[in-house]
């Protein structure tokens, strides 16, 4: 694989990154809960992370196992559960099963890339991006989970 493949790549996540930084942050500029906004906020945080990393592994500043390699849990609610319109007045359950769905497009998205390349160091940086988007996944399933379906004092 040449140099200019590589770059295409990166560039491509780095414009990936930017698009999910976006959506955040206008989704969070939508909702009037806080707590759906912070939550939203944070991953707008995440992704703003993934873009500077990419950025520096495209200048060469790549260092070996820069990103946590956890093995997330997928709860696949978001494969199940049919993605909600966006409006002002959504509930937070609504909002995490949003984001939920934008993070499974994410993970798609860098384990389809990685399985279009041989094994090597391209391949495994998208795997780690794919890992890192399923986390996010994870997390706002999880949010999901506490919300809609939130402990009653009866157990």
């Amino acid at each position: 694989m040449g140099e200019k493949d590589l770059g295409y790549y990166i560039d491509l996540a780095i414009q990936r990154e930017e698009e999910a930084y976006a959506f955040y942050v206008d989704l969070a500029a939508k909702v009037a809960d806080r707590s759906a906004k912070d939550a939203l906020e944070l991953l707008a945080g995440e992704e703003r992370k993934h873009k500077a990393f990419l950025v520096t592994y495209r200048e060469g500043g790549y260092e070996e196992g820069a990103l946590r390699m956890n093995h997330p849990i997928d709860y696949k609610i978001a494969q199940h559960m049919e993605k909600p319109d966006i409006d002002k007045d959504m509930k937070s359950k609504d909002v995490f099963l949003v984001a939920a769905h934008r993070e499974l497009n994410s993970y798609n998205f860098y384990n389809e890339l990685a399985g279009l390349h041989p094994e090597g160091e391209l391949r495994q940086l998208f795997l780690k991006m794919a890992s890192e988007e399923l986390r996010h996944k994870e997390k706002v399933e999880y949010l999901y989970s506490n919300v809609a379906f939130a402990q009653t004092d009866g157990g």
